[in-house]
């Protein structure tokens, strides 16, 4: 899957075995104080229904846990791929579908939330009636099963494995094993392509219609500016996303200006963008909201205050 193959494979040299450690030193107090984050912003969720009530934190609350879940299962198979643990088919499966589905899932809740933007600024008055929270509800559904037919087909493109046993045969848990034949690769990149232009294409498009409507307005004009600065990123993390796409060129390209070994090249773009993005999240669209950072920090000193004796 798109996330995963650039996962460095094993290899059993000291140096080599060294740079693996110093690879998962280096992954997992990252992912331990995202999810730390994580969970301080869902509690806060949780402890306050005014967010459940605005369809703009709901989409926010939805996409942490996305991210979370797409980086539990992406760390899981980095961690698998790093340590040579090897497992059947029939397990590595659902790994590879939920991570590739939570990958495409996305840019999905980028551009929804630009969109929901997009009506809070230009349409404020029809905004609570066209964003409701039943409505986004809905929506994060009819999100989520459209992210779920990439991987479907492509698994469905895979066939029967004549070679192996997918129920007993041991197999390195990476995205080779199940994509293999040019059909597979031919459909993924076309998909993507069109899937990531589409996206790119709603992102802009609100952007210009929310600068075009902050030149008119002569009132309010905190909210439009928060509003095009929160579009920004969402083109900014796109960007990080679509480049996990062009590690074929990225790796080529490190080869040549600073030879790498290959397995520090995957770990690079893995790092960059499959992780970074996801691990920026909870700091791009959480810490910089006001009632959300105000309530963070009341529950983090209640949370202190509880364990003093």
């Amino acid at each position: 899957m798109q996330n995963s193959t650039a996962l460095p494979s094993n290899v059993t040299s000291p140096a080599s075995s060294l740079s693996v450690v110093i690879k998962i030193c280096v992954v997992t107090p990252l992912f331990c104080t995202f999810l730390y984050f994580i969970i301080l912003m869902l509690f806060t969720f949780a402890s306050h229904r005014q967010f459940w009530e605005n369809s703009r934190y709901v989409l926010f609350a939805y996409m942490l846990i996305n991210d979370t879940a797409q980086l539990l299962f992406s760390v899981l198979l980095f961690l698998f791929v790093m340590t040579n643990v090897r497992f059947a088919v029939v397990f590595c499966t659902p790994l590879l579908f939920i991570s590739t589905a939570t990958f495409q899932n996305t840019p999905l809740i980028l551009a929804t939330m630009s969109l929901e933007r997009y009506v809070a600024i230009c349409y404020p008055l029809r905004h609570p009636e066209i964003c409701r929270v039943d409505r986004t509800w809905i929506v994060m559904g009819a999100v989520w099963l459209i992210s779920c037919i990439l991987p479907a087909v492509d698994f469905a493109l895979a066939g029967s494995y004549s070679d192996i046993d997918v129920y007993s045969t041991p197999v390195l848990c990476k995205s080779q094993v199940l994509n293999s034949s040019p059909t597979q690769t031919l459909f993924k990149v076309t998909m993507n392509v069109l899937f990531f232009a589409l996206v790119a294409v709603v992102i802009l498009y609100t952007y210009i219609r929310i600068l075009l409507k902050a030149r008119k307005m002569h009132s309010d004009r905190a909210s439009v500016k928060k509003a095009l600065h929160t579009v920004i990123l969402h083109g900014i993390q796109l960007l990080l996303c679509m480049m996990s796409f062009t590690h074929p060129i990225t790796e080529s390209l490190i080869v040549l200006h600073v030879g790498w070994l290959k397995e520090h090249i995957s770990f690079f773009n893995y790092f960059c963008f499959i992780l970074l993005p996801r691990f920026l999240s909870p700091l791009i669209y959480g810490v910089r909201d006001e009632k959300l950072r105000t309530r963070m920090k009341r529950a983090m000193l209640c949370c202190s205050n509880k364990n003093v004796p």
